[in-house]
């Protein structure tokens, strides 16, 4: 894989691992969706095994560069952002136990919403009116993707929402943490403790393994989630968040094309009327961000 950016240049070795990393997450997805559903695994202790596998298979990353970077003088940060992170991954396989793949990963593009809400509470940052506009948008998208008046809503449509929710608020902490710490002090930290706070989550459903086809399922999990995260790492190291954003949206038609092909899920026409306007919008902040970045720069 470092042979890539030579042999493409970096823009366009960025938007192949950001593409990579969707149909991996896809694959990732699909495999905690059939495990819940069909395996019958508990979802708190399929997300303890998924990230314990991921965290063993990044041990000779942690080896080559995590030791320097364990220097901290912010740990309750790290636990803060580490915390909501894992609230995060919880209500993400809860939420992939009930409801459709498609739903989930369109509803949980309302991330950077959320993000936005968070920077201007809590960063006091000044947010302009296109911005408003563009959360406003955000969550009229994921309006029509819930669907709240219909006979088929459910509460658990709400689970991805949460992990949205809570997965913004780890990147709100993020932002703030990168003012006073390295980026190998976040990688590592978070690593290091996402895995505790699982276990801890698990606790009372159990951390039962059999080598049978569970077993192997979480095996396949845990790896293909390191090969997503390092896809996703290789992708922002080599290109601006903005150009990769719409590569990113790929992973909505992985996800669809899963979930028809292994559960049969076949999404309504209101989720690309939703998904379009949360995309419009999760872009459009995006690029404004970008925008104010270059005219401080």
């Amino acid at each position: 894989m470092t042979r890539i950016p030579n042999a493409f240049g970096p823009m366009a070795a960025g938007a192949f691992f950001m593409i990579a990393a969707g149909a991996l997450f896809a694959a990732v997805n699909t495999l905690v969706q059939y495990g819940a559903m069909v395996q019958g695994i508990a979802p708190a202790r399929l997300a303890f095994w998924q990230y314990l596998i991921a965290f063993c298979f990044s041990l000779p990353w942690l080896w080559a560069h995590g030791i320097a970077a364990l220097r901290t003088r912010a740990l309750g940060w790290h636990l803060l952002r580490v915390g909501f992170a894992a609230a995060g991954v919880q209500l993400w396989v809860a939420g992939l136990a009930h409801v459709p793949i498609w739903q989930a990963i369109a509803l949980i593009m309302l991330a950077p919403m959320f993000v936005t809400i968070g920077a201007v509470v809590f960063l006091r940052e000044v947010a302009s009116a296109q911005r408003w506009t563009a959360v406003a948008v955000g969550f009229a998208g994921g309006m029509v993707i819930l669907a709240p008046w219909s006979e088929a809503f459910t509460p658990h449509a709400l689970l991805p929402v949460g992990a949205a929710a809570f997965w913004a608020a780890s990147s709100v902490v993020t932002k703030f943490l990168t003012w006073r710490e390295t980026p190998e002090s976040l990688t590592v930290y978070l690593l290091l403790l996402l895995t505790p706070v699982n276990a801890a989550v698990a606790w009372g459903d159990g951390f039962g393994l059999d080598f049978g086809t569970s077993g192997l399922l979480l095996l396949s999990t845990g790896l293909l989630t390191a090969l997503a995260q390092y896809a996703i790492a290789r992708a922002y190291s080599l290109a601006d968040a903005a150009y990769l954003q719409p590569f990113d949206h790929v992973k909505l038609v992985f996800n669809v094309l899963l979930g028809a092909a292994v559960f049969g899920f076949y999404p309504p026409g209101s989720l690309w009327i939703g998904a379009a306007l949360i995309i419009g919008a999760s872009s459009w902040l995006l690029l404004q961000e970008e925008g104010e970045v270059e005219a401080t720069a």
